[in-house]
């Protein structure tokens, strides 16, 4: 496996709990054994925590300003499935659970948790055997409807399934399949975004285990309903004036994103990002030589969506790690989830992007005129005096009155 730099996160831990996480069942709905994990190892690390009535997690960083202050959120949920009926020849029809493709759900070894106990199976198509169905196996439709339980019991009825504790509503937790090799390449299921999470672990570790001295407070928040579209929107308390989301990027033929480095997305499926901590984080990335591109993502929506949804006037940035066959058997690198827990590690140690805007609202002298932030660490000759004002307006000066200057 590839080996820690001296002065780098810890890959070693790196791998350890991110192949701990993907070995938990923990589809949308289906949240509680990931979370509980999730906390003892936040004991391990001696971080204390908070959980909300569904079991979402907030621990938090300490710094030396607590308000306003930031936070970065990743989620523990996962695809899965359901069972939507109960079949007269002892199987069980699935609906999804996330949106996720039928092909990827064929042939899934997985678990159904039932209420009295727990089977094992596999989802298989209706038809498939290939002594049986010749070439008809490969005409039937790729859609969940066309999908099937068999369960590893002697269930040949309808009756025995009832008989064996299986209902309507049962969650289905699909097996993660994790392969790490010897070339730092992981095939998964379930790295979106487990990888995130481990990567959000890792760089807490390295902050404790160095004793690093924050400027501002961080918060790590660990959602249990990002799948489903809910994100964030709980856990966000009203102090966080920033919000990082990580999460995966989408290596794809179209798509600028990969499975080494980081991947900055610039806008999802519900719009761009904030200009100022994108680039703030951009600039973090040139600073500290951690590889990086940039990507958009059309069919895409993330934990910071959720969070500006429900009402938050935050900035958000979603910084990603490029995963192949993403919502499938996806693959990323441990390059990559290593550039990104070094990102995390970086941008903790840095001031908010504008700390004058110390509250929701403010006046005119607090909101950005430049594409310069309030962080001299991270500033580029080529971004730093960008003015955003149209150039035919008049430089804005202190001024004793409260006329707005006239427009020419």
């Amino acid at each position: 496996m590839s080996k820690k730099q001296p002065d780098g996160p810890d890959t070693d831990y790196l791998q350890q709990v991110l192949l701990r996480l993907l070995g938990i069942h923990s589809p949308s709905g289906y949240t509680d054994p990931i979370v509980r994990e999730l906390c003892n190892e936040l004991d391990a690390l001696g971080l204390p925590y908070e959980l909300t009535r569904r079991g979402a997690v907030r621990t938090t960083l300490p710094g030396r300003a607590y308000s306003p202050d930031r936070a970065i959120v990743g989620h523990v949920d996962t695809l899965g499935a359901m069972v939507k009926s109960l079949k007269d020849n002892g199987r069980v029809g699935l609906v999804p659970v996330g949106t996720w493709s039928a092909r990827f759900a064929e042939g899934a070894r997985v678990s159904l948790y039932t209420d009295s106990g727990i089977h094992r199976g596999t989802i298989l198509p209706l038809k498939a055997s290939g002594h049986t169905f010749n070439d008809a196996i490969d005409t039937q439709p790729g859609v969940w409807e066309n999908l099937e339980l068999r369960i590893d019991e002697d269930f040949a009825s309808r009756e025995d399934l009832i008989k064996g504790g299986v209902q309507v509503g049962d969650f289905v937790g699909v097996d993660s399949q994790a392969e790490l090799l010897q070339n730092g390449y992981l095939n998964s299921r379930h790295l979106d975004d487990k990888a995130g999470v481990a990567a959000m672990l890792t760089a807490a570790k390295y902050i404790m285990d160095h004793k690093i001295e924050l400027p501002v407070e961080c918060h790590l928040l660990f959602t249990i309903s990002e799948e489903v579209g809910s994100g964030a929107s709980a856990v966000l308390h009203g102090d966080v004036a920033e919000m990082v989301s990580i999460d995966n990027g989408t290596v794809a033929p179209g798509q600028n994103s990969s499975e080494h480095g980081v991947t900055m997305a610039m806008a999802d499926s519900t719009g761009p990002f904030d200009y100022h901590l994108t680039h703030h984080l951009l600039n973090l990335c040139a600073k500290n030589t951690i590889p990086h591109q940039r990507d958009v993502f059309k069919y895409y929506r993330c934990d910071s969506s959720s969070a500006l949804e429900a009402g938050n006037d935050i900035r958000t940035a979603l910084v990603t790690f490029g995963v192949d066959a993403s919502h499938g058997y996806e693959r990323t690198h441990l390059d990559a989830l290593t550039s990104v827990t070094r990102l995390i590690i970086a941008y903790c140690q840095t001031h908010l992007v504008y700390q004058k805007q110390r509250s929701q609202l403010g006046s005119l002298k607090t909101f950005p005129q430049v594409r310069k932030t309030d962080v001299p660490l991270t500033q580029l000759e080529q971004t730093e005096s960008q003015a955003q004002i149209p150039p035919s307006a008049p430089e804005q000066k202190p001024q004793a009155s409260s006329k707005s200057p006239r427009k020419k």
